[in-house]
């Protein structure tokens, strides 16, 4: 974010709180026209990944929670957040051929190419 973003939101928004993350949650003080209700917002902290917004949060920037949910009440099954690997190193790369440069694999109903002239 700018920091005139961030010095301007001091007047316009009321902070709600920071997740574990280090992102703060603001929300505005008056009602948007053509909105209806109040505006909510996060200035994430170093770069701007959507992915950093725990689902907690996710609820109530998305107005289906009025209040953030309790961030400690975690269950067994509950992952901590991975990055977006998309365009990386570490990107998912299905086990197949033609990924890795090889040749495709024959199947029962194989196609013959065309070559001009035949």
């Amino acid at each position: 974010m700018s920091f005139l973003q961030r010095l301007t939101t001091g007047f316009s928004a009321s902070k709600i709180g920071t997740d574990r993350f280090g992102n703060s949650y603001y929300e505005s003080r008056k009602t948007w026209l053509g909105y209806g209700r109040k505006r909510r917002f996060v200035l994430y902290k170093g770069e701007a990944d959507p992915t950093m917004v725990p689902a907690e949060w996710h609820c109530w920037l998305h107005h289906v929670t009025d209040a953030p949910l309790s961030e400690t009440k975690r269950h067994a099954w509950q992952q901590e957040h991975t990055p977006n690997r998309t365009g990386t190193a570490l990107a998912y790369r299905p086990a197949a051929p033609a990924a890795s440069g090889g040749p495709r694999p024959a199947t029962a109903g194989d196609y013959e190419a065309w070559t001009p002239g035949s």
